[in-house]
């Protein structure tokens, strides 16, 4: 068991958020927050608009040092725009835990993507 799953099972009583965040789905799909889901319709028109070739959700990042598998990021949004090699990394942060901005630079370190807040 890493971290991660570690963290997961800690929890909160059911039907409460930790941060007080409401889950939304649009599309058929769960968000965490709100913010999260206007973010993915902000995305869907870009990407109807021809600005944004691609766009995954829910990413996961792990990182692995000598073998060993420490935690893992999970992105809310990864971002191919158009006319660009390397994809975007986007965050609907509503507030930075200790525990993110830890893994905002780990995501720096281990992959050289700097996470975007939105």
């Amino acid at each position: 068991m890493d971290v991660d799953d570690y963290l997961r099972q800690q929890g909160t009583p059911k039907g409460r958020s930790k941060y007080g965040n409401k889950r939304v789905v649009v599309d058929g799909r769960t968000f965490d927050s709100k913010k999260e889901a206007k973010v993915y319709g902000k995305l869907k028109l870009l990407q109807m608009a021809g600005e944004v070739e691609s766009f995954m959700c829910q990413v996961t990042y792990p990182f692995v040092f000598n073998g060993v598998k420490i935690c893992s990021y999970r992105a809310d949004f990864e971002v191919k725009w158009k006319g660009k090699d390397k994809p975007e990394v986007w965050d609907a942060k509503g507030f930075r835990t200790p525990e993110y901005k830890i893994k905002k630079n780990l995501m720096l370190a281990f992959y050289g993507i700097d996470i975007v807040e939105v």
